[in-house]
């Protein structure tokens, strides 16, 4: 089906630049985005959640890929009220007298300074908005952030300002209770009031921290779905433990269904391996793209 795009959620992870996926002759940052672009038409940069993305960046992606692939774009960690190593903020957003290494949450920056990284995000990821490289905008909450008055007013605040940057948004949230049976319903619609695309997971199932494989259409431009593996330290464990895994065929056939399902009631449809080892994720979303045809 034509409006489903298949890719990874990052084209510069150590392990796939070390696996040898990437052949000798894709040398540097530039020629392994041009190689990654010739086969996939989507990626994930994954960086900007861990730092604000630059506007030099953007324009580089955007010149290095051709027309028709997308960059969906995961928010700055402060932005989605994650807490966040001091020294990734702009030296003159810093709280005085604090530790590059110690972390911080939007409510100790203040209002002007929490709207100046905004201003700083949005700004970065113009070329590649006016390009028409910027596929969406995703705003993954923390496992820490539970349904309820306060949180869902977090996450409207959040979805307003990002559906502000003028490309589609997704919204993804990590503590299973958004998807529990007396809390689905008003989750889904949370993300329909702000077109915003609820995030469809893949994990391993039966942990406390597993998130169920809900695939609901909750924005008729896009629906996103993200494989993170399923792996049994899903949650607990390190980062590279938590997204260490490889799919079989038949995992991936399991979810067919539901993204053709998907694609029926969406414009486009994004899917999105970030099962970080070596060559993993790049791999399952060869074996996907095959078979969905």
């Amino acid at each position: 089906m034509g409006n489903i795009l298949v890719g990874t959620c990052s084209w510069t992870d150590p392990a796939l630049v070390g696996s040898g996926w990437y052949p000798p002759s894709a040398e540097g940052a530039e020629g392994r985005l041009r190689y990654y672009a010739g086969r996939f038409g989507l990626v994930e940069v994954d960086s900007t959640y861990y730092g604000l993305p630059s506007t030099r960046n953007s324009r580089l992606w955007a010149e290095r890929t051709p027309d028709g692939f997308v960059f969906d774009v995961k928010a700055f960690s402060l932005l989605t009220g994650h807490s966040t190593r001091v020294g990734s903020l702009p030296a003159e957003l810093r709280p005085a007298g604090a530790p590059a290494g110690a972390r911080v949450r939007p409510g100790a920056l203040g209002p002007a300074a929490v709207e100046e990284v905004w201003r700083r995000f949005a700004d970065a990821l113009e070329p590649l908005r006016a390009a028409g490289r910027l596929g969406a905008v995703l705003m993954q909450f923390p496992p820490s952030l539970r349904p309820g008055p306060e949180a869902e007013a977090f996450v409207e605040r959040c979805l307003a300002r990002a559906g502000a940057l003028g490309r589609h948004t997704a919204v993804e949230f990590r503590d299973p209770r958004w998807y529990a049976p007396e809390h689905s319903a008003d989750t889904a619609d949370l993300a329909k009031r702000h077109s915003a695309a609820l995030v469809a997971v893949d994990t391993a199932q039966g942990l406390s921290a597993s998130v169920p494989p809900v695939a609901a259409a909750t924005a008729p431009e896009l629906s996103v779905v993200r494989f993170h593996g399923r792996s049994p330290h899903w949650g607990t464990g390190s980062k590279e433990d938590s997204y260490r895994h490889r799919y079989t065929v038949e995992e991936l056939a399991e979810w067919v269904p539901r993204i053709r399902a998907l694609a029926e009631r969406s414009d486009r449809v994004h899917v999105l391996f970030n099962n970080c080892c070596g060559d993993a994720a790049v791999h399952a979303a060869e074996t996907m793209s095959g078979l969905l045809g």
